[in-house]
């Protein structure tokens, strides 16, 4: 049987010469083999482009936040000659930025906050809130604070944060500080808002959807709001694990964070989940109390905000369908 090939060189009976080329260009070069590679294309592609997002969507956050720190490089600029004439110069860029993350609580997670009426016009106060594994809901709640009572509240953030490239503007115009007992009984003495994660990162990176609460033997938040004697408020955001998740279960990670101190894990989500964070009522100093003894009160207090409005184990489809139903636990 003659080859196919063959049939190029056969006068009137075989096809024309430069059909006869392309077909011998294809066999050369594979080009004929093209369509399945492409075939192979499409399939990696639609296997993988759920996975790349869930892993990008964290980064959009990061850049968001960097976009934020480069508009207060442009205010400070701007506003130069103004600084020895303004009482304040970074209130403007505060509710400025305040109303771009509330703009995004709104349209992305559909964010309400209950209870804010809790956090007092003056005087101050200690929040203590559950730690998302990027905790995007507590920038809503300073947005809301910024927004609605016209207050800064300082925050209390791991030392990890303070070595980030360029985020030394953004934490002081936002009034966080690492956390020595200290600085921050002065901060409340001062009359200011002052908020902590007792979990810190080690709730961020290791809890999950369960919602637990990993403070572990911590009291030194208690232990300052009994020096400087004032109430603590607890706080919890429903679905924040939904949100934004990590992969803190994997052992590896674990090690090099209890190895090294560095919270390096892979946070993946983004996901378009109903926020909604609720405040439980203050919890008034008692001078009788231990700080032993008020960490554990403060910890149930939490845990009760947790039992009472979020599903365990949380679950990222009921989260997003959430956004659609107005029904909700009740306070």
């Amino acid at each position: 049987m003659p080859h196919e090939n063959d049939t190029c060189f056969r006068g009137q009976e075989s096809v024309n010469y430069f059909s006869c080329m392309i077909h011998l260009w294809e066999e050369w070069t594979g080009l004929e083999n093209m369509e399945n590679y492409f075939n192979y294309l499409d399939y990696l592609v639609w296997v993988f482009t759920p996975l790349a997002i869930v892993f990008i969507l964290p980064l959009f956050i990061v850049v968001f936040i960097y976009l934020s720190i480069l508009f207060l490089h442009v205010y400070k600029r701007k506003n130069e000659l103004k600084e020895a004439y303004s009482y304040n110069l970074w209130d403007g860029a505060r509710k400025t930025l305040a109303t771009l993350w509330d703009g995004h609580a709104t349209i992305w997670h559909g964010y309400e906050i209950h209870g804010l009426e809790k956090i007092p016009d003056k005087g101050p106060a200690l929040i203590v809130y559950y730690h998302g594994a990027i905790p995007i809901d507590y920038y809503y709640f300073l947005a809301n604070v910024i927004i609605q009572k016209g207050r800064t509240c300082h925050s209390v953030a791991d030392h990890f944060l303070f070595k980030l490239p360029g985020f030394k503007l953004l934490l002081e115009v936002f009034s966080v500080i690492h956390g020595p007992q200290q600085e921050c009984v002065r901060a409340l003495k001062n009359g200011h808002l002052l908020a902590i994660s007792p979990g810190g990162a080690r709730e961020a990176i290791f809890s999950d959807e369960t919602y637990t609460l990993m403070w572990g033997n911590r009291k030194g938040f208690a232990q300052v709001a009994i020096d400087a004697k004032v109430p603590i408020i607890p706080m919890f955001t429903q679905n924040v694990r939904e949100g934004f998740r990590s992969l803190g279960s994997i052992k590896l990670y674990r090690w090099v964070y209890e190895k090294f101190r560095l919270p390096i894990v892979p946070i993946y989500g983004g996901f378009p989940v109903k926020f909604r964070t609720y405040l439980g009522d203050p919890i008034a100093h008692d001078p009788n109390l231990t700080a032993a003894e008020l960490a554990d009160k403060v910890k149930l207090a939490v845990q009760s905000l947790i039992d009472r409005h979020q599903m365990i184990p949380g679950n990222i489809f009921r989260a997003l369908l959430e956004r659609f139903d107005r029904r909700h636990k009740e306070d």
